[in-house]
């Protein structure tokens, strides 16, 4: 990869995001990567693996009929590809004497973090930001993604890892852009109330010190600020699978409320910064048939972020403000984990 910038430092970002089967035969084999997973599944391997092939093998059928609505493909790698070329142009800007590379590195599909840590390696880099596309920490995202590249990278490059960005400048700003410009597309109705939906999690999962919950929390708040403090609010949590009793309480739930209240809704995907089965599929559709068949005066889904200018500026300062410290792992703004959030990785390191 030579080119005008082997005059100066060679730095190497890393996006990570969870990825999505690029084709309808993908989905059986992608589910079985996501239930193997040992932050998804925590029994050992011996069990593990029969088990994440059943629930694949029950799942697929389901989940082909949810991606062939989206065409018979996930479109998370192609916004993710959408992103790393926004993010490596703001940063060629701002870093005009360094050669950046911006490498993508999916956990269940293509490109994983082998491939990603194959890229990266021949890139040669000085530096290296490991930056997961999940603002809010989980053992379940972010640590899987970043345990997953420490066992495929061998390459150079002095390393600092993002572990969050709840607060992040700028994350905010971005989520209410997108809530005011799809609430105006809409008409502006009223009266509504503003559902921040996350991705959900086993309870157990949380009481084992995980920080997710009150980082979504965090966003949620600084979102609700930056609309002005004028609206009605509640998070909510989606994608519920399986036995255990998740947090709550479900978007579902937070619908039928709104309904029961005489209010519209709008309905951000908090935890999701690009959009995929979750959003296109549970949210615009499931969801939407839910409320309209109880009589819900509105419906409005504000978009993920994706590309947009402000979030990717928001990465970008991520990412300078990661190359400006000594290593390691960090926030990627400024957030300090309660003693209760045992699993936070700044924590773990001290």
């Amino acid at each position: 990869m030579a080119g005008e910038g082997d005059r100066g430092r060679r730095i190497a970002v890393v996006l990570f995001n969870l990825g999505g089967p690029d084709s309808l035969e993908a989905v059986r084999p992608f589910l079985f990567n996501l239930f193997r997973d040992p932050a998804i599944i925590g029994v050992p391997a011996i069990v593990r693996y029969p088990l994440a092939a059943l629930i694949a093998g029950l799942r697929a059928r389901l989940a082909r009929t949810n991606y062939g609505r989206m065409g018979g493909a996930s479109p998370l790698l192609p916004e993710t590809e959408q992103q790393a070329a926004a993010l490596k142009a703001h940063l060629a800007a701002a870093l005009p004497d360094a050669a950046v590379e911006v490498v993508i590195a999916m956990r269940y599909w293509r490109p994983f973090a082998a491939d990603a840590a194959a890229a990266v390696e021949a890139f040669a880099p000085d530096e290296i930001v490991l930056l997961p596309l999940y603002p809010q920490f989980s053992t379940t995202t972010t640590a899987s993604s970043l345990e997953a590249w420490a066992a495929a990278y061998r390459g150079p490059g002095h390393v600092r890892a993002v572990c969050c960005y709840p607060l992040a400048a700028g994350l905010a700003d971005a989520h209410a852009e997108r809530i005011e410009a799809a609430w105006a597309a809409a008409g502006r109705p009223t009266p509504v109330r503003l559902i921040f939906s996350a991705h959900g999690l086993p309870e157990r999962v949380v009481e084992a010190g995980d920080p997710y919950q009150t980082q979504v929390e965090a966003t949620a708040a600084a979102v609700a600020q930056s609309l002005g403090g004028s609206w009605d609010w509640r998070i909510a949590y989606q994608s519920r699978v399986g036995p255990l009793k998740w947090l709550g309480p479900t978007t579902l739930e937070a619908i039928d409320e709104a309904v029961a209240d005489g209010l519209g809704v709008v309905i951000c995907p908090i935890a999701f910064v690009s959009e995929h089965v979750e959003t296109l599929v549970e949210l615009d559709h499931d969801y939407r048939i839910h409320a309209e068949a109880l009589g819900c005066t509105a419906f409005v889904r504000a978009p993920a972020l994706g590309a947009q200018p402000a979030f990717i500026e928001a990465l970008a300062t991520i990412v300078g403000d990661a190359l400006a410290r000594s290593g390691g792992v960090g926030p990627g703004s400024p957030f300090t984990c309660a003693a209760a959030w045992s699993k936070c990785p700044v924590r773990r390191a001290a």
